[in-house]
């Protein structure tokens, strides 16, 4: 490709991980469930400009569908399923919000040759609140394909969501998840 190209590099999920860590909190939680969840149907893309500047110009988008987060611990059926429906109908409430996403318009890199750390300043989209969300990754670049991998905590509540209870309040989740992602994206000719 000529520099100053755009490049558009479409994320393959069958090759990414991302994955939302919950953990109890409360009285009784050393018997609650600290569950990892793993988000299965996402899509999207990152473009940037071949212009001789690390990453120059990129933006990315990523579109989660909602009701497609699954718990991958090693739990009975019957509390896979209770998760599974309380963070849809309680958590999420996917019949209403039935997407998430996020958009970056603008990232900042450093680095050099095929590794890049990167600043992404984008906006979360999450039960009907849009709300600005910075997230750091490491960006590697070899030949057609861009792997970003990093970790970022995210709070419910500043997204209208009530953390769930069980057992009388006793238990309960913590407002604060953790999300890690490692992001496979394969560039479009």
């Amino acid at each position: 490709m000529t520099e100053g190209a755009t490049v558009r590099h479409i994320i393959d999920p069958s090759q990414s991980n991302f994955v939302i860590q919950v953990s109890a909190a409360g009285l009784l939680s050393a018997f609650g469930h600290n569950p990892k969840i793993a988000i299965r149907d996402f899509q999207g893309e990152v473009d940037f400009t071949l212009d001789g500047s690390p990453l120059a110009g990129a933006r990315m988008y990523l579109r989660i569908r909602a009701d497609s987060l699954e718990v991958i611990d090693d739990v009975s059926e019957k509390d896979r399923d209770e998760i599974r429906r309380r963070m849809q109908q309680e958590v999420l409430e996917t019949s209403e919000f039935p997407e998430i996403v996020y958009e970056c318009p603008r990232v900042s890199a450093s680095g050099g040759g095929n590794r890049y750390w990167v600043a992404l300043k984008g906006e979360l989209s999450l039960h009907g609140v849009r709300k600005g969300m910075p997230i750091s990754a490491t960006v590697t670049l070899n030949g057609n394909s861009l792997r970003a991998s990093g970790e970022f905590t995210l709070r419910q509540s500043d997204y209208g969501i009530v953390p769930v209870t069980a057992a009388a309040g006793t238990i309960r989740v913590k407002d604060e998840v953790r999300c890690t992602f490692d992001i496979v994206a394969r560039r479009q000719q």
